[in-house]
């Protein structure tokens, strides 16, 4: 009798280490993927300061360093905001794209923390 009593507890306390680590993986996981949506986020707006500041000439259009960070800004920044700007209607000059986007990130990070990882952990 002790000897099932205590090969019961035994399972019990290896199924209960693998499902906290478990949780603590996805908890790292999810952290993940929140911190690049945030970092994300902030490239994202600037971005769009650095197409307004170019827009205005107010900053250097032929120094090397700005057009290296505007490349930068527009290469990570376009494959994501394309899409979008095929899908929305032409409002004469105004490119909401970035803004459409900004709410997508942040309905993907509320849908992660709020919907998702409850039924995970």
């Amino acid at each position: 009798m002790r000897f099932e009593t205590a090969l019961a507890r035994l399972v019990v306390n290896v199924y209960m280490s693998v499902n906290n680590e478990l949780e603590i993986a996805m908890l790292a996981l999810f952290q993940t993927i929140d911190l690049a949506l945030n970092l994300y986020t902030w490239v994202l707006i600037a971005s769009a300061i650095f197409s307004w500041l170019y827009a205005f000439n107010v900053i250097n259009s032929s120094n090397q360093f700005v057009n290296s960070v505007g490349m930068f800004l527009y290469n990570v920044t376009e494959p994501l905001l394309r899409p979008i700007r095929r899908v929305l209607p032409n409002l004469g000059g105004i490119d909401i794209s970035p803004i459409i986007l900004l709410l997508i990130i942040f309905f993907v990070r509320s849908l992660m923390w709020n919907s998702i990882f409850p039924l995970v952990a």
